[in-house]
């Protein structure tokens, strides 16, 4: 499944095609996608305009001039096709979708008032699009209950100490509630915590004191995870699998990973000279270094 820089790096994609266009047309060429499509799906959609693409964690939300919001997830290998007029699909990039694009998999096509079309394509169908009031966003089930943005001011030291503050779970299993911190996935963790020197099993609650107030890894730990993930849409994402960007081209954040999936491999620590380890915490492995991630 794409991770939050995966989807804030189709956001950015798809920002340019869509911003301040109309709903000429919709294609609908199912009933459902991982869920049901909305009722009326067609008919709430066309002739309305884009006035704003955003992100919450790993889903992108469309503002819409009646007031609604097409709220639209990924999945597993949901992607967007981008197409000016006369034109055929274009991927540009330095790596290709080794999938490549299925005609029969274009289930919602978007015709915008500009001539472009934008075309979500799944093979999978994991992903969904739903219809929400914007006011009702927030307690909507997509986000009700939902934690901090990453990537958003809340995001700090202090933050993160009050979150963990008497936790005995694992720090990683922490990071990777969404109800605490929104977003993150399996891969940014793994690279965040390497690079914090913080071990995956070590206690949520060690980066706070008793009372609640940061230790010095708090702060650094919430550095660390806007620094990773701003790395990694800065690179494109990571494209595990078959994620592809908007344009349909594929990340390389993954050939600057430290640990993640390099079990086996020398850290890359200058003089730590200790092998890359994996571990399975909850279903998931876990990629560290024993020795630049020591148990304290």
């Amino acid at each position: 499944m794409p991770e939050l820089p995966e989807v804030e790096t189709v956001r950015r994609g798809l920002e340019p095609a869509m911003l301040g266009q109309v709903f000429a047309r919709v294609e609908q060429n199912r009933l459902d996608l991982r869920f049901p499509l909305p009722d009326r799906f067609v008919a709430r959609l066309t002739g309305r305009k884009v006035e704003a693409l955003s992100r919450r964690a790993k889903y992108l939300i469309v503002d819409l001039d009646d007031g609604q919001a097409l709220i639209m997830h990924l999945g597993m290998s949901g992607r967007f096709v981008v197409e000016a007029p006369g034109t055929p699909p274009t991927e540009p990039g330095a790596y290709y979708n080794e999938i490549g694009r299925h005609l029969q998999h274009d289930h919602v096509v978007f015709h915008l008032g500009s001539g472009a079309r934008v075309t979500y394509n799944d093979v999978r169908r994991f992903g969904f699009m739903d219809l929400v009031p914007r006011a009702d966003l927030a307690a909507s089930r997509h986000f009700v209950g939902m934690g901090i943005e990453p990537l958003g001011n809340e995001l700090s030291g202090e933050t993160l100490a009050k979150l963990f503050a008497g936790k005995f779970a694992p720090l990683k299993a922490a990071l990777l509630d969404q109800r605490l911190v929104a977003g993150l996935g399996n891969i940014y963790v793994c690279e965040a915590l390497f690079r914090a020197g913080l071990h995956p099993e070590a206690g949520a609650g060690s980066i706070a004191t008793a009372t609640g107030r940061p230790r010095p890894a708090a702060h650094a730990l919430a550095q660390i995870i806007r620094e990773v993930l701003e790395e990694a849409i800065t690179s494109g994402g990571s494209t595990l699998r078959d994620f592809a960007h908007a344009d349909g081209s594929l990340g390389y954040f993954q050939h600057r990973f430290r640990v993640y999936d390099r079990e086996g491999g020398a850290c890359v620590t200058p003089g730590c000279g200790s092998m890359v380890k994996r571990l399975v915490q909850s279903g998931r492995s876990t990629f560290y270094c024993e020795s630049c991630q020591p148990r304290r």
